[in-house]
Protein backbone atom coordinates (compact mmCIF):
# COMPACT_ATOMS: atom_id res chain seq x y z
CA UNK A 1 0.00 0.00 0.00
CA UNK A 2 0.69 3.62 -0.57
CA UNK A 3 -0.83 7.21 -0.79
CA UNK A 4 -2.92 7.88 -4.30
CA UNK A 5 -2.87 11.37 -3.79
CA UNK A 6 -2.16 14.82 -2.64
CA UNK A 7 -5.54 15.51 -0.91
CA UNK A 8 -5.03 19.28 0.34
CA UNK A 9 -2.25 21.54 0.89
CA UNK A 10 -1.69 23.55 4.11
CA UNK A 11 -0.22 27.11 4.04
CA UNK A 12 0.53 28.72 7.53
CA UNK A 13 0.72 32.29 6.96
CA UNK A 14 0.80 35.40 9.37
CA UNK A 15 -2.39 37.30 7.76
CA UNK A 16 -5.10 34.58 7.04
CA UNK A 17 -7.53 37.21 5.42
CA UNK A 18 -4.83 38.38 3.63
CA UNK A 19 -4.25 35.06 1.51
CA UNK A 20 -7.67 33.66 1.87
CA UNK A 21 -8.41 36.91 -0.11
CA UNK A 22 -5.89 36.68 -2.80
CA UNK A 23 -6.93 32.65 -3.10
CA UNK A 24 -10.51 33.36 -3.13
CA UNK A 25 -10.58 36.75 -5.08
CA UNK A 26 -7.63 36.65 -7.22
CA UNK A 27 -7.14 32.60 -8.07
CA UNK A 28 -10.75 31.44 -7.81
CA UNK A 29 -10.97 29.17 -4.71
CA UNK A 30 -14.16 29.02 -2.78
CA UNK A 31 -13.67 28.93 0.90
CA UNK A 32 -16.14 25.99 2.21
CA UNK A 33 -15.55 26.34 5.38
CA UNK A 34 -14.10 26.86 8.98
CA UNK A 35 -12.34 25.65 11.79
CA UNK A 36 -11.01 27.75 14.84
CA UNK A 37 -11.89 27.87 18.45
CA UNK A 38 -15.75 27.92 18.04
CA UNK A 39 -15.41 24.66 16.82
CA UNK A 40 -13.15 23.26 19.00
CA UNK A 41 -9.53 24.24 17.69
CA UNK A 42 -8.23 26.77 20.25
CA UNK A 43 -4.59 27.51 19.10
CA UNK A 44 -5.57 28.55 15.48
CA UNK A 45 -8.21 29.21 12.80
CA UNK A 46 -8.71 27.85 9.56
CA UNK A 47 -9.71 28.37 6.33
CA UNK A 48 -11.00 25.80 3.96
CA UNK A 49 -10.98 26.72 0.07
CA UNK A 50 -11.62 24.42 -2.88
CA UNK A 51 -11.68 24.71 -6.96
CA UNK A 52 -12.38 21.95 -8.90
CA UNK A 53 -10.17 18.81 -7.58
CA UNK A 54 -7.81 21.61 -5.65
CA UNK A 55 -7.99 21.86 -1.74
CA UNK A 56 -5.89 24.28 0.22
CA UNK A 57 -6.27 25.28 3.78
CA UNK A 58 -4.84 28.97 5.06
CA UNK A 59 -4.31 28.35 8.46
CA UNK A 60 -2.91 31.30 11.32
CA UNK A 61 -1.67 30.61 14.78
CA UNK A 62 -4.02 32.44 17.27
CA UNK A 63 -0.93 31.39 20.46
CA UNK A 64 2.34 33.63 19.49
CA UNK A 65 4.40 31.32 21.48
CA UNK A 66 2.10 28.21 19.43
CA UNK A 67 3.74 25.73 16.68
CA UNK A 68 2.15 27.78 13.38
CA UNK A 69 3.36 31.36 14.35
CA UNK A 70 7.09 29.69 15.16
CA UNK A 71 6.61 28.15 11.61
CA UNK A 72 6.03 31.32 10.33
CA UNK A 73 8.59 32.89 12.39
CA UNK A 74 11.49 30.24 10.71
CA UNK A 75 10.08 30.64 6.90
CA UNK A 76 7.13 33.31 6.43
CA UNK A 77 4.39 32.55 4.60
CA UNK A 78 4.40 28.91 3.30
CA UNK A 79 3.54 25.39 3.23
CA UNK A 80 3.21 23.25 6.11
CA UNK A 81 1.81 20.33 5.14
CA UNK A 82 1.00 18.07 2.16
CA UNK A 83 -1.82 15.97 2.95
CA UNK A 84 -1.69 12.64 1.05
CA UNK A 85 -4.78 10.27 0.29
CA UNK A 86 -4.24 6.85 1.83
CA UNK A 87 -5.96 4.05 1.59
CA UNK A 88 -4.83 2.12 4.42
CA UNK A 89 -3.37 4.82 6.90
CA UNK A 90 -1.69 2.43 9.14
CA UNK A 91 0.09 0.91 6.67
CA UNK A 92 1.27 3.86 5.13
CA UNK A 93 1.97 5.15 8.61
CA UNK A 94 4.28 2.18 9.25
CA UNK A 95 5.78 1.81 5.88
CA UNK A 96 6.86 5.97 6.35
CA UNK A 97 8.32 5.31 9.49
CA UNK A 98 10.23 2.41 9.00
CA UNK A 99 11.71 4.65 5.97
CA UNK A 100 13.13 6.85 8.58
CA UNK A 101 9.84 9.84 8.73
CA UNK A 102 9.51 10.90 12.34
CA UNK A 103 6.04 9.63 13.49
CA UNK A 104 4.39 13.51 14.20
CA UNK A 105 0.96 12.03 15.32
CA UNK A 106 0.16 7.97 15.22
CA UNK A 107 -2.88 6.86 13.78
CA UNK A 108 -5.79 7.98 15.80
CA UNK A 109 -9.93 8.56 14.99
CA UNK A 110 -11.06 11.88 13.66
CA UNK A 111 -13.42 13.98 15.50
CA UNK A 112 -15.73 13.08 13.61
CA UNK A 113 -15.47 9.24 13.04
CA UNK A 114 -14.92 5.89 15.18
CA UNK A 115 -12.67 4.78 12.61
CA UNK A 116 -9.25 4.30 14.60
CA UNK A 117 -6.84 4.93 12.12
CA UNK A 118 -8.64 8.13 10.26
CA UNK A 119 -5.55 10.02 9.83
CA UNK A 120 -1.80 10.50 10.92
CA UNK A 121 1.26 12.59 10.24
CA UNK A 122 4.73 11.91 9.85
CA UNK A 123 7.59 13.81 8.50
CA UNK A 124 8.93 15.05 5.06
CA UNK A 125 11.85 17.32 3.40
CA UNK A 126 12.83 19.85 6.23
CA UNK A 127 9.87 20.83 8.18
CA UNK A 128 7.14 20.12 6.13
CA UNK A 129 4.80 17.15 7.32
CA UNK A 130 2.65 14.80 5.60
CA UNK A 131 -0.60 14.42 7.03
CA UNK A 132 -2.04 10.47 5.41
CA UNK A 133 -5.90 10.97 5.42
CA UNK A 134 -8.29 7.98 5.00
CA UNK A 135 -9.97 8.84 2.15
CA UNK A 136 -11.76 6.99 -1.39
CA UNK A 137 -12.44 10.80 -2.99
CA UNK A 138 -9.20 13.29 -2.24
CA UNK A 139 -11.38 15.63 -4.16
CA UNK A 140 -14.09 15.79 -0.97
CA UNK A 141 -11.65 15.29 1.99
CA UNK A 142 -12.55 17.23 4.76
CA UNK A 143 -9.35 17.56 6.69
CA UNK A 144 -10.05 14.91 9.84
CA UNK A 145 -8.05 16.84 12.50
CA UNK A 146 -10.59 19.19 13.46
CA UNK A 147 -13.85 20.27 13.17
CA UNK A 148 -15.27 22.02 10.21
CA UNK A 149 -18.38 24.40 9.86
CA UNK A 150 -19.67 24.72 6.45
CA UNK A 151 -19.72 27.85 4.92
CA UNK A 152 -22.50 28.83 2.72
CA UNK A 153 -21.36 29.61 -0.47
CA UNK A 154 -19.72 25.52 -0.12
CA UNK A 155 -22.06 24.39 -3.37
CA UNK A 156 -20.72 26.66 -5.70
CA UNK A 157 -17.37 25.31 -6.13
CA UNK A 158 -16.59 25.92 -9.70
CA UNK A 159 -14.80 23.61 -11.49
CA UNK A 160 -11.34 25.09 -12.88
CA UNK A 161 -8.46 23.65 -11.34
CA UNK A 162 -8.28 20.19 -13.17
CA UNK A 163 -5.71 18.87 -10.60
CA UNK A 164 -2.33 19.58 -8.88
CA UNK A 165 -0.76 18.50 -11.38
CA UNK A 166 2.33 19.22 -9.48
CA UNK A 167 4.57 20.51 -6.24
CA UNK A 168 7.93 21.83 -6.70
CA UNK A 169 10.48 21.68 -3.83
CA UNK A 170 14.08 23.51 -3.14
CA UNK A 171 16.30 21.59 -1.21
CA UNK A 172 19.82 22.55 -0.16
CA UNK A 173 22.59 21.17 -2.63
CA UNK A 174 23.84 17.45 -1.26
CA UNK A 175 20.08 16.40 -0.36
CA UNK A 176 18.82 15.91 -3.45
CA UNK A 177 19.22 12.47 -3.89
CA UNK A 178 18.82 11.26 -0.24
CA UNK A 179 15.01 12.61 -0.51
CA UNK A 180 14.49 10.78 -3.80
CA UNK A 181 15.14 7.17 -1.84
CA UNK A 182 13.40 8.76 1.23
CA UNK A 183 10.05 9.72 -0.94
CA UNK A 184 10.18 6.29 -2.65
CA UNK A 185 11.09 4.15 0.44
CA UNK A 186 8.38 5.82 2.08
CA UNK A 187 5.62 7.21 0.20
CA UNK A 188 5.77 4.63 -3.08
CA UNK A 189 7.31 7.89 -4.83
CA UNK A 190 9.89 6.39 -7.34
CA UNK A 191 11.83 8.37 -9.49
CA UNK A 192 10.10 9.69 -12.98
CA UNK A 193 12.81 11.99 -14.60
CA UNK A 194 15.43 13.91 -14.16
CA UNK A 195 17.27 16.90 -15.69
CA UNK A 196 20.88 18.94 -15.09
CA UNK A 197 19.85 22.52 -15.61
CA UNK A 198 22.45 25.27 -16.92
CA UNK A 199 21.27 28.58 -16.62
CA UNK A 200 24.76 31.38 -17.66
CA UNK A 201 26.90 30.42 -15.02
CA UNK A 202 24.72 28.48 -12.95
CA UNK A 203 22.91 25.26 -12.66
CA UNK A 204 20.29 23.09 -10.54
CA UNK A 205 19.85 20.02 -10.60
CA UNK A 206 16.06 18.43 -10.90
CA UNK A 207 14.72 14.96 -9.93
CA UNK A 208 10.87 14.35 -10.73
CA UNK A 209 9.43 11.57 -8.29
CA UNK A 210 5.62 10.29 -9.04
CA UNK A 211 3.47 7.73 -7.73
CA UNK A 212 1.61 5.47 -9.98
CA UNK A 213 -1.37 7.44 -10.49
CA UNK A 214 0.05 10.55 -10.94
CA UNK A 215 -1.60 11.55 -8.04
CA UNK A 216 1.45 12.54 -5.97
CA UNK A 217 4.11 14.10 -8.38
CA UNK A 218 6.91 16.16 -6.80
CA UNK A 219 9.70 18.15 -8.54
CA UNK A 220 12.71 18.38 -6.57
CA UNK A 221 15.78 21.06 -6.69
CA UNK A 222 19.03 21.16 -5.47
CA UNK A 223 21.21 24.33 -6.72
CA UNK A 224 25.05 23.23 -7.95
CA UNK A 225 27.36 24.58 -5.68
CA UNK A 226 29.83 24.72 -7.83
CA UNK A 227 28.62 27.44 -9.98
CA UNK A 228 27.21 31.13 -8.83
CA UNK A 229 24.07 31.31 -6.59
CA UNK A 230 21.03 31.47 -8.18
CA UNK A 231 17.31 31.52 -7.39
CA UNK A 232 16.84 28.18 -5.52
CA UNK A 233 19.92 29.61 -3.06
CA UNK A 234 17.80 32.61 -2.83
CA UNK A 235 14.86 30.52 -2.05
CA UNK A 236 16.64 28.05 0.49
CA UNK A 237 18.42 31.41 2.47
CA UNK A 238 14.66 33.48 2.19
CA UNK A 239 12.58 30.32 3.47
CA UNK A 240 15.23 29.17 6.04
CA UNK A 241 16.24 25.75 4.02
CA UNK A 242 13.60 23.30 2.30
CA UNK A 243 10.40 24.18 1.28
CA UNK A 244 7.58 24.27 -1.26
CA UNK A 245 8.86 26.60 -3.91
CA UNK A 246 5.46 26.11 -6.17
CA UNK A 247 2.03 24.58 -6.29
CA UNK A 248 1.40 23.96 -9.77
CA UNK A 249 -2.27 23.72 -11.35
CA UNK A 250 -3.74 21.93 -13.68
CA UNK A 251 -6.28 23.67 -16.91
CA UNK A 252 -8.09 22.67 -19.46
CA UNK A 253 -7.05 26.24 -21.99
CA UNK A 254 -4.49 27.92 -20.03
CA UNK A 255 -5.11 31.49 -22.47
CA UNK A 256 -8.55 32.08 -21.32
CA UNK A 257 -7.32 31.16 -17.63
CA UNK A 258 -4.51 33.65 -17.55
CA UNK A 259 -7.05 36.22 -19.25
CA UNK A 260 -9.49 35.58 -16.48
CA UNK A 261 -7.69 35.82 -13.44
CA UNK A 262 -5.42 38.62 -15.02
CA UNK A 263 -8.92 40.23 -14.86
CA UNK A 264 -9.03 39.25 -11.67
CA UNK A 265 -5.98 40.97 -10.28
CA UNK A 266 -3.25 38.42 -11.00
CA UNK A 267 0.58 39.29 -11.20
CA UNK A 268 2.33 36.94 -13.76
CA UNK A 269 5.83 37.28 -14.52
CA UNK A 270 6.15 38.40 -17.78
CA UNK A 271 8.01 37.57 -20.34
CA UNK A 272 10.56 39.12 -23.23
CA UNK A 273 9.02 39.89 -27.07
CA UNK A 274 12.09 38.20 -28.03
CA UNK A 275 11.16 34.76 -26.49
CA UNK A 276 8.54 34.37 -28.80
CA UNK A 277 10.70 35.34 -31.91
CA UNK A 278 12.72 31.96 -31.54
CA UNK A 279 9.89 29.89 -30.33
CA UNK A 280 8.80 27.93 -33.45
CA UNK A 281 12.43 27.35 -34.16
CA UNK A 282 12.57 25.66 -30.54
CA UNK A 283 9.22 23.94 -30.53
CA UNK A 284 7.98 23.97 -33.91
CA UNK A 285 4.94 25.85 -35.72
CA UNK A 286 2.51 27.21 -33.72
CA UNK A 287 0.33 28.98 -35.84
CA UNK A 288 -1.93 31.85 -35.17
CA UNK A 289 -1.11 30.19 -31.16
CA UNK A 290 1.48 32.57 -30.71
CA UNK A 291 -0.50 35.85 -31.28
CA UNK A 292 -2.22 34.81 -27.89
CA UNK A 293 0.89 33.37 -26.18
CA UNK A 294 2.71 36.50 -26.74
CA UNK A 295 -1.00 38.36 -25.42
CA UNK A 296 -0.54 36.42 -22.50
CA UNK A 297 2.76 35.79 -21.82
CA UNK A 298 2.43 32.08 -21.74
CA UNK A 299 5.23 30.21 -22.17
CA UNK A 300 5.44 26.95 -24.55
CA UNK A 301 7.89 23.56 -24.07
CA UNK A 302 7.82 20.56 -26.36
CA UNK A 303 9.05 17.32 -25.17
CA UNK A 304 8.29 13.51 -27.11
CA UNK A 305 4.44 13.59 -26.13
CA UNK A 306 3.37 16.80 -27.24
CA UNK A 307 2.52 20.66 -26.18
CA UNK A 308 3.21 22.11 -22.16
CA UNK A 309 2.05 25.85 -21.78
CA UNK A 310 2.54 27.52 -18.25
CA UNK A 311 2.58 30.42 -16.68
CA UNK A 312 4.01 31.49 -13.03
CA UNK A 313 2.47 34.28 -11.20
CA UNK A 314 4.69 36.37 -9.22
CA UNK A 315 5.00 35.46 -5.24
CA UNK A 316 1.88 36.94 -3.37
CA UNK A 317 2.62 35.63 0.17
CA UNK A 318 4.28 37.53 3.04
CA UNK A 319 8.26 36.04 2.45
CA UNK A 320 8.44 35.82 -1.14
CA UNK A 321 8.95 32.39 -1.51
CA UNK A 322 5.93 30.75 -2.53
CA UNK A 323 4.49 30.97 -5.80
CA UNK A 324 1.87 29.37 -8.54
CA UNK A 325 1.44 27.63 -11.45
CA UNK A 326 -1.02 27.36 -14.17
CA UNK A 327 -0.30 24.73 -16.79
CA UNK A 328 -2.05 23.07 -19.65
CA UNK A 329 -0.73 19.48 -20.48
CA UNK A 330 -1.60 18.71 -24.66
CA UNK A 331 0.32 15.85 -24.40
CA UNK A 332 3.51 16.60 -22.57
CA UNK A 333 4.55 14.47 -19.72
CA UNK A 334 7.63 16.96 -18.54
CA UNK A 335 7.66 20.01 -16.48
CA UNK A 336 8.89 22.69 -19.03
CA UNK A 337 12.89 22.97 -17.69
CA UNK A 338 13.39 23.94 -21.36
CA UNK A 339 11.87 26.82 -20.65
CA UNK A 340 14.29 28.23 -18.21
CA UNK A 341 16.91 28.19 -20.71
CA UNK A 342 14.66 29.61 -23.29
CA UNK A 343 13.86 32.26 -21.17
CA UNK A 344 17.32 33.13 -19.96
CA UNK A 345 18.42 33.85 -23.06
CA UNK A 346 15.57 35.46 -24.34
CA UNK A 347 16.71 38.72 -21.51
CA UNK A 348 19.95 37.99 -22.71
CA UNK A 349 18.64 39.05 -26.30
CA UNK A 350 16.72 41.74 -25.21
CA UNK A 351 19.27 43.31 -22.83
CA UNK A 352 21.80 43.17 -25.91
CA UNK A 353 19.03 44.77 -28.08
CA UNK A 354 18.89 47.62 -25.61
CA UNK A 355 22.57 48.27 -25.07
CA UNK A 356 22.97 48.71 -29.19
Amino acid sequence: MSPQAIAYAELFVADQAEAVDYLSSCLGLVPVAVAGPETGTPDRRSTMLRNGAVTMLVTVGLDPDGPVAAYVERHGDSIADLALASDDVQSDFERATRAGAAALVPPRPSSTTDDPAAYAVVSGFGELRHTLVAATDPAGIMPPDRRWSPLPDAELVPRDLLALDHVAVCLPAGSLRKTVAFYDAAFGTPYYSSEFIQVGDQAMDSIVVRNETGGITLTLIEPDPTRRPGQIDQFLTAHGGAGVQHLAFLVEDIVTRVGALQSRGVDFLSTPETYYDMLEHRVGAMGDRINDLRRTNVLVDRDSWGYLLQLFTRAPHRGRTLFYELIQRDGARGFGSANIKALYEAVERSQQAAAR
